[in-house]
């Protein structure tokens, strides 16, 4: 008894072209539409099942309308002396009112309903035009994006020079300042020290008093503000490089 007959239409009808080279995943596109006024279920089988990923690789597709199927086909070493052998086929048959379990459905079907469209799969290498074009297109998009780097490496030079920049040069023309002004203290500190030493009498090991304790403050001041200094030194070192 003859078969029913494919109510999809399925692009492209016959075969399915995968061009390389093949060392990366080569995806085709397997377009599944429905002219008819029911709704469809779709299976997709290949003989090949560990050689590629079908997504979807089954479904409804409603009534007038379509569904895309991308066929991935996995990376292998290619022979162009081997003819391809690999095959798929699309299964369908008219929804059934109840498509809750779809595994149920298909395990359910007669075989009377089931309609089938076969395609054979086929290997093509890129000629050298086309390798070539590749090639032009790929420089075209490394310059594109090497300007847009460049570019938005400019702007934001611009930035910092504008907003960033001003700010951390009044940060360290006020941490100038405050500098200044530690070693005028640390340097009245140490005239009035003087002047109480020779006013003191020297009795045998004196303890430290608190004459020792601002000689070690003015340093200590110094330290800190150094360290600060160069603390915003650098980081206006480390935005300039970015």
């Amino acid at each position: 008894m003859a078969r029913t007959e494919q109510v999809l239409v399925l692009e492209p009808p016959n075969e399915l072209k995968f061009k390389g080279p093949f060392t990366d995943v080569v995806t085709t596109n397997l377009k599944l539409s429905n002219p008819s006024d029911k709704n469809v279920c779709f299976k997709v089988k290949t003989t090949a099942p560990r050689r590629y990923c079908v997504r979807p690789n089954s479904g409804v597709i409603d009534a007038g309308t379509s569904i895309n199927v991308s066929v991935m086909l996995q990376p292998f070493d290619y022979d162009p002396n081997e003819k391809s052998k690999h095959k798929f086929m699309v299964q369908s048959m008219f929804a059934p009112a109840d498509c809750q379990d779809m595994e149920a459905v298909w395990k359910e079907a007669k075989s009377d309903d089931l309609m089938d469209s076969k395609l054979r799969c086929v290997f093509e290498l890129p000629s050298e035009n086309e390798k070539t074009h590749d090639m032009e297109i790929n420089k075209v998009t490394s310059t594109s994006l090497k300007t847009e780097a460049s570019m938005m490496s400019k702007s934001t030079s611009s930035s910092l020079d504008d907003s960033d920049m001003r700010k951390l040069m009044d940060d360290c023309r006020s941490l100038k300042s405050e500098v200044q002004r530690l070693r005028e203290e640390n340097k009245q500190l140490k005239e009035d020290d003087g002047l109480r030493m020779r006013r003191m009498p020297q009795v045998g090991n004196p303890t430290p008093s608190n004459n020792t304790v601002m000689k070690e403050e003015g340093p200590a001041a110094r330290m800190i503000a150094m360290v600060v200094l160069f603390f915003i030194l650098g980081i206006i070192v480390g935005k300039l490089l970015l």
